[in-house]
């Protein structure tokens, strides 16, 4: 059983940083991509970022490069997201994957959900 925990939400004004964690258990996630998406109200889970395990290689979406840095601490299976320059539009429930295979971008590439963290910027 893998278990993936999200914690670093909360309400941040315009132009504010959060850092997101995701903890992971259960399992070796050495080799793995791990990513994170968000979903918000009446919309789809979209990509947000993902980081390639082993080599550190980084994919982001258009909508948060240059604002958001994706990085992860091996030793200690944890995933993070450092949000700068956050907008209203970044509202949104965020979400740690663990990926399995296929395409980095896509929802059913990943096998594995934490629970979310919610992410609310305000105007």
């Amino acid at each position: 059983q893998v278990q993936l925990v999200e914690s670093g939400g909360g309400l941040v004004q315009a132009g504010g940083s959060l850092r997101l964690s995701c903890a992971a258990s259960g399992r070796t996630f050495s080799s793995y991509a791990m990513g994170w998406f968000r979903q918000a109200p009446g919309k789809e889970r979209e990509f947000v970022a993902v980081i390639n395990w082993r080599f550190s290689i980084t994919y982001y979406a258009d909508s948060v490069k240059g604002r958001f840095t994706i990085s992860r601490d091996n030793a200690k299976n944890t995933v993070f997201l450092q949000m700068n320059s956050l907008k209203p539009e970044d509202t949104a429930v965020y979400y740690c994957a663990a990926h399995n295979s296929g395409n980095y971008f896509a929802t059913r590439s990943y096998n594995y959900w934490g629970q979310g963290t919610q992410v609310t910027v305000s105007s």
